[in-house]
């Protein structure tokens, strides 16, 4: 068998020796192209469900990672069915980053086996079964982050105690900002949220503390920070860092994320239990209204 391989490639060696430039990559190009990834049009004959426009927004874990290195559709077709079956069993709310939530979770070292946190949602990411979102506040005037898988076994609950969302997708200036912002107390209540309407973006603008910082903050074009009150070399040696040109670029948008056809296909996979999860959005909320009035 082995030398019938080395047979096969001294051959083709040969062939390619008696082509020219051109010849030899056409063949290579051929040999080495990647398959592109086929939509699954036809679904047993049922009509194609339409991809509600906040699908996308409000259960992103669900959207798999664009990394084609990540990438496994077997995996991530039972990292689903997991992640709904988890959702049967514990309530996820929606929740943006912006959010004021309080998480429950197991804690055998703790007095009632359970630690609870109150917190503001700074970053949200992962996909799969390896969500995750942090949250921060400040206690006894100390910043404290705590990171959440969002399909840990050990989350007895989560819940949002206030709705909102921010100018910035990230809040990770908050660890540079005056501790006013990040300081939430841990009996916060529920405040309600009308049934139906829109999450409200809260257009704070925070005050960040004197360098040093974590970060150059400077460069990151951020929405939600006051002036930062920098002398004018800071900002000049910012403009050299600017990348304008990457809001034009098609294949890094392409590589950054999950074509739409791939991710209709995912929600048509999920889409008989899209009611159950709309039901319980709904429902997450009217209790958030109901105890809020109480």
């Amino acid at each position: 068998m082995a030398g019938t391989a080395r047979q096969g490639v001294l051959s083709l060696a040969r062939k390619l020796a008696g082509l020219d430039v051109n010849a030899r990559r056409s063949v290579w190009t051929v040999a080495s192209k990647v398959s592109p990834y086929v939509s699954n049009k036809d679904h047993g004959g049922e009509k194609k469900a339409e991809v509600p426009h906040d699908f996308r927004v409000v259960f992103p874990e669900f959207i798999p990672d664009p990394k084609p290195e990540f990438r496994n559709r077997l995996r991530e077709k039972l990292e689903r069915r997991d992640m709904l079956n988890r959702r049967n069993i514990m309530e996820i709310p929606e929740f943006y980053v912006g959010s004021i939530m309080a998480v429950t979770v197991a804690d055998f070292n703790a007095s009632g086996k359970t630690n609870r946190f109150v917190g503001i949602c700074i970053q949200r990411g992962g996909s799969g079964l390896r969500a995750w979102f942090i949250l921060r506040n400040v206690i006894d005037h100390q910043g404290v982050e705590i990171l959440y898988e969002m399909y840990s076994p050990l989350l007895q609950s989560v819940e949002v105690l206030r709705l909102e969302k921010r100018l910035d997708e990230e809040l990770l200036y908050l660890r540079d900002a005056l501790p006013e912002y990040s300081t939430f107390p841990l009996d916060m209540d529920v405040e309600p949220v009308l049934e139906g309407a829109p999450v409200p973006v809260n257009p704070i603008k925070v005050q960040l503390k004197p360098r040093p910082w974590h970060e150059r903050w400077e460069r990151k074009n951020l929405q939600g920070v006051l002036d930062l009150g920098l002398p004018e070399r800071f900002y000049k040696r910012a403009k050299l860092h600017e990348k304008p040109w990457e809001k034009y670029d098609l294949m890094k948008e392409y590589r950054a994320t999950v074509p739409e056809e791939e991710q209709a296909d995912i929600f048509h996979e999920i889409a008989p239990h899209y009611p159950q999860l709309e039901a319980s959005r709904r429902r997450i909320r009217r209790r958030r209204v109901q105890s809020a009035r109480s």
